[in-house]
């Protein structure tokens, strides 16, 4: 063989492992995870919605890599605990987006904790999914915003609609009303929307002043509320307060009418076997129950596999409360991302504006503000609690949708017996 040959071959060689690295590169780009960033309440306050949240998301994150991923990519879950802590959020988003350069970012949990994520989610121009905030984007109005919150175009009055439904329904009506609320942003939000409706339905409003969000003694509140003799009671309360106020209805023997409304709390199993019958005849807010009227298509399927990770997460052991939403407010990214073909966030949220997306949870589309064009909140009643046994939480029928019409699985206990 001849020098020049020799060279030639060595060209040729050269040459073909440039090719090679060339076609390699992106295929070693595509097969790089496409990163979702997000904060999460894995400890503090919150934690007991926090944690079932988490876990409902890294299911979906093993369902869709089990799949092939997304645009032929896995998707890997980047998250922090902002250990319910507003003051924590801001920095752990600028930390997703700057430092570790997610490609897309959805909420924690809670109205709380998803506002002060907003202003950095802004300036960075991304897509936002939010997981159960209430009216957070009434101020913003950022077109990229999307709430995964069943309260609908009306988001402040949603969460209390149902109640005032029940009780308008109710023979006679109810005439007077005591609105209590926590001095915490939801509340705010949920109390001013009770205020509208309270107004709109000829309610005479005979009690109305907050409570600091940290209480341990509600006896004072509820007494206070029982000297001026409303027919029905409205409370707009977080975790803690809610439990506070159940405890101290049952403790006084106060007996209105009617009771419950906007309480943040008695969705939690935890909380639920804590109060046992205590609950009886409160009619409060939820999301998501085992009734038939709810057994969308996949989310028995997600739920089992939940529950069966649920102790070892130290998470919610039925998760009715936050796993069907959490892992549909996922099945809307990936749809957007597979719709879109890209990861573009105008692409993105132009898609998620104008689609129907079908979820664990049901048919979503989203409206103006990003709130669900159609309200779809409920309103339930605890009936017939014994004791503090988890499987009665699994039964639809101690659980009873009383509001909307189309989810109805049953009647109203009237009046309030205590």
């Amino acid at each position: 063989m001849t020098s020049s040959s020799r060279s030639d071959k060595a060209w040729l060689a050269i040459a073909g492992m440039a090719v090679g690295l060339t076609l390699a590169a992106p295929a070693a780009r595509a097969a790089d995870p496409i990163k979702i960033g997000f904060s999460m309440e894995e400890t503090g306050g919150l934690a007991a919605n926090g944690k079932p949240a988490l876990l409902a998301m890294q299911i979906w994150a093993e369902d869709v890599n089990a799949k092939g991923g997304l645009l032929g990519r896995p998707v890997q879950l980047v998250h922090y605990d902002d250990q319910s802590n507003p003051a924590n959020v801001p920095g752990i988003y600028t930390k997703l987006l700057d430092v570790d350069k997610v490609d897309l970012v959805v909420s924690s949990y809670a109205t709380g904790l998803i506002a002060p994520a907003m202003p950095v989610v802004m300036q960075h121009n991304m897509t936002f999914l939010a997981l159960l905030g209430l009216a957070v984007n009434s101020q913003f109005h950022y077109p990229k915003y999307f709430a995964m919150i069943p309260s609908g175009p009306n988001p402040k009055t949603a969460f209390t609609q149902g109640f005032f439904n029940v009780a308008m329904a109710q023979n006679p009506k109810p005439k007077t009303i005591a609105i209590s609320s926590a001095d915490i942003e939801f509340a705010h939000n949920a109390a001013d929307g009770a205020r509208q409706t309270a107004k709109a339905d000829g309610l005479d409003i005979v009690y109305d002043k907050t409570y600091p969000g940290n209480i341990t003694d509600c006896g004072p509140v509820v007494r206070a509320i029982q000297a001026t003799n409303p027919d029905i009671v409205l409370f707009a309360s977080y975790v803690t307060d809610s439990a506070c106020m159940i405890r101290a209805v049952k403790e006084i023997g106060y007996k209105p009418k009617m009771i419950g409304g906007a309480m943040v709390g008695p969705q939690a199993t935890a909380i639920k076997r804590q109060l046992g019958p205590a609950l009886n005849g409160f009619i409060t807010f939820d999301v998501w129950q085992p009734a038939q009227t709810m057994m969308f298509p996949g989310v028995a399927d997600v739920l089992s596999k939940y529950q069966a990770r649920a102790k070892a997460a130290g998470a919610d052991p039925l998760g009715y409360y936050m796993v069907p939403i959490s892992y549909a407010n996922m099945q809307v990214l990936q749809q957007a991302v597979e719709g879109t073909k890209s990861l573009d966030q105008d692409k993105l949220a132009d898609y998620i504006r104008s689609h129907t997306f079908k979820t664990v949870f049901g048919d979503i589309k989203f409206g103006k503000d990003g709130e669900w064009a159609q309200s779809r909140m409920l309103m339930v009643q605890f009936q017939g609690i014994t004791g503090t046994g988890l499987d009665q939480f699994k039964d639809p029928k101690k659980t009873i949708i009383l509001d909307p019409p189309a989810f109805k699985s049953g009647n109203a206990v009237y009046p309030f017996g205590g």
